[in-house]
């Protein structure tokens, strides 16, 4: 099995329709462990971000709801704790303004 790092960016723009964001989809015969995730405001107001862990079975779990952060801030998640996913899993983001996404995760094949 070969472990690979990957840095994902992503800028995730606020959501007319409501839809969350997909920033990550773990790929087929795939599992992604996720070593961090840093959320960071670049508007000039408070935003709120919600992070949703989509799993292919069908418990989706949100590891953040509704996260006030402040105008030139950012939210560190996961800080020092890690998430699986396996395949198929999305990791889904919505924010209520313009907020930068830097996603680090080891994919294991």
């Amino acid at each position: 099995m070969a472990n690979t790092f990957k840095v994902v960016n992503f800028a995730a723009e606020p959501a007319s329709s409501g839809t969350p964001y997909v920033v990550y989809t773990a790929a087929s015969s795939t599992t992604t462990i996720i070593l961090g995730l840093v959320l960071s405001n670049i508007s000039t107001s408070q935003v709120t971000a919600t992070v949703t862990l989509d799993k292919n079975s069908g418990d989706d779990v949100e590891l953040i709801t509704n996260a006030p952060i402040p105008a030139g801030s950012s939210l560190e998640l996961l800080a020092g704790n890690k998430v699986v996913m396996e395949t198929s899993d999305a990791l889904k983001v919505s924010a209520s303004g313009a907020t930068d996404v830097c996603l680090s995760i080891m994919e294991i094949t």
